[in-house]
């Protein structure tokens, strides 16, 4: 629920809680990041490096100001998520950076992770997402498994590593709310239809850690689930659920066509048919735009091409077990 009218592109969801629409690549409802405005205030993500501009814009309509953000945290280093973390820090200069020890590095020195992208997204990485401007390592807090962010005023941010997705990734509860960022480890959401599709793309998705994270946030018993991609959400078993379900169903499916033999492109272009009618934005009287939109956060492409990584890794469960890890029917 909103609490009123913000700036173009800010939506107030009540608590001093905000959600920026950072226009990624300068689309709409794309990636979200979040204000929590307080005694410290905090931006959750930063989007991607173009996006800087924009999110900087967002604060100044809600009050904040060069001086007066405290802390930056991103759930992980993806640049879609982190690549505006140099840039923020650069236009922010109070603010401290924080992210997952196992990410923490990759802030302070992007080149390898620059090197990485470069090889998945070619001459397309500039225009998608920019280029990630290292963070000064002073301003770095590296969270453990568990971690706190203060808020101000007894509020905080309390942080659960959360893998599967990316192995630098974690969940943040809001103490006042209860509101629960998180970043992909449930998937992405499409608020239109309320479809939920996972994000299981190279190289660091697992099966298992997935499944955990998400049993993990069930078991944190947040108030609400505030997706990355995209927007705020109140029902949250039925969500988590659904996210599972849908790891499963792809994971199934992937290892079906790829135990017929066939390349990824065959894998994209069978898991893709066997999975759209799966989700309302894929139906065939949908808005063309919204499936658009779908792909372009949870490509078919890479879920497919990191299931079969995890897969050609020696992924698979145990004999008589279940992904979920109760015995098999």
């Amino acid at each position: 629920m909103t609490d009123g009218i913000g700036p173009a592109g800010v939506t107030p969801l009540a608590h001093e809680v905000f959600q920026i629409d950072t226009r990624m690549a300068g689309y709409e409802g794309i990636t979200a990041g979040y204000l929590i405005r307080g005694e410290r205030p905090c931006l959750v993500e930063t989007g991607t490096a173009p996006s800087a501009p924009v999110v900087r814009d967002a604060l100044a309509a809600l009050g904040i100001g060069p001086g007066d953000l405290a802390t930056v945290v991103v759930t992980h280093i993806h640049l879609d998520h982190a690549g505006g973390a140099g840039d923020i820090a650069a236009m922010f200069p109070a603010a401290q950076i924080v992210v997952h020890q196992r990410g923490a590095r990759h802030l302070a020195d992007p080149s390898r992770l620059m090197a990485g992208a470069r090889l998945v997204y070619g001459r397309a990485l500039e225009r998608l997402f920019g280029v990630l401007a290292p963070v000064p390592a002073e301003r770095i807090v590296a969270l453990d498994d568990t971690g706190t962010v203060d808020l101000g005023g007894g509020r905080r941010l309390d942080s659960h590593y959360s893998p599967g997705h990316a192995k630098h990734h974690v969940g943040l509860v809001d103490s006042d709310t209860g509101d629960l960022y998180v970043g992909d480890a449930a998937g992405v959401y499409m608020p239109d239809t309320g479809d939920v599709r996972p994000a299981t793309p190279p190289p660091d998705f697992d099966l298992a850690a997935a499944l955990a994270s998400i049993r993990k946030f069930a078991a944190l018993r947040p108030a609400r689930l505030m997706f990355s991609h995209y927007g705020p959400v109140d029902q949250v078993s039925e969500t988590l659920d659904r996210s599972a379900e849908e790891i499963n169903v792809w994971v199934e499916e992937t290892r079906r066509v790829r135990a017929a033999g066939l390349d990824l492109d065959h894998a994209v272009a069978m898991v893709r048919d066997r999975t759209l009618d799966r989700y309302a934005a894929t139906s065939p009287d949908a808005d063309p735009a919204l499936a658009e939109r779908f792909e372009r956060v949870s490509s078919v492409r890479g879920n497919v091409e990191g299931i079969m990584q995890w897969l050609d890794k020696g992924g698979e469960p145990a004999a008589g077990r279940s992904e979920t890890g109760g015995q098999t029917q």
